[in-house]
């Protein structure tokens, strides 16, 4: 099962991820929207795990949103509005298949990532428009080095 991690700079550097609530395709998901394709129905998952990494960051962190990508056994989904979130177990670093970032230098995207952080709602909305930068899991060092650098 492909689970979407929010996640902030800081996680890069940890032994393996925490258990966390996570996003994924879950059955709700795709009984609500039974003719998409599995693909398709990542997305919502993929969005909701951006948003939800907004709301891990506070005014000390890199102002980056942060999803991982990982594949996990599975993945229970946590009853409630959400119907992508999941109770994601300890995922270790060789479960990881990728990252997801704003671009750490694109100074406008981290003055609109930092004002969605202190609460501005129109910035909260203006975040959620931006394209996240892709990575692969071999680039996990590199990654951690330059949103250090940021």
């Amino acid at each position: 099962m492909r689970i979407y991690l929010p996640a902030t700079a800081a996680d890069l550097s940890a032994e393996l991820l925490a258990a966390r609530p996570a996003h994924a395709v879950t059955p709700a998901l795709r009984s609500s929207n039974p003719t998409e394709s599995e693909e398709d129905l990542e997305v919502p998952a993929f969005l909701a795990a951006a948003d939800a990494s907004l709301a891990l960051l506070t005014g000390a962190d890199v102002p980056v949103r942060l999803v991982i990508a990982a594949d996990v056994g599975a993945a229970e989904a946590i009853p409630g509005e959400d119907i992508t979130q999941v109770s994601a177990p300890q995922v270790p670093w060789s479960a990881v298949v990728s990252f997801h970032v704003d671009d750490p230098a694109d100074g406008e995207a981290a003055a609109l990532v930092s004002a969605a952080v202190g609460g501005d709602e129109e910035a909260i909305e203006k975040a959620g428009e931006l394209d996240l930068l892709w990575f692969d899991v071999s680039e996990r060092d590199e990654l951690g080095a330059l949103l250090q650098g940021s």
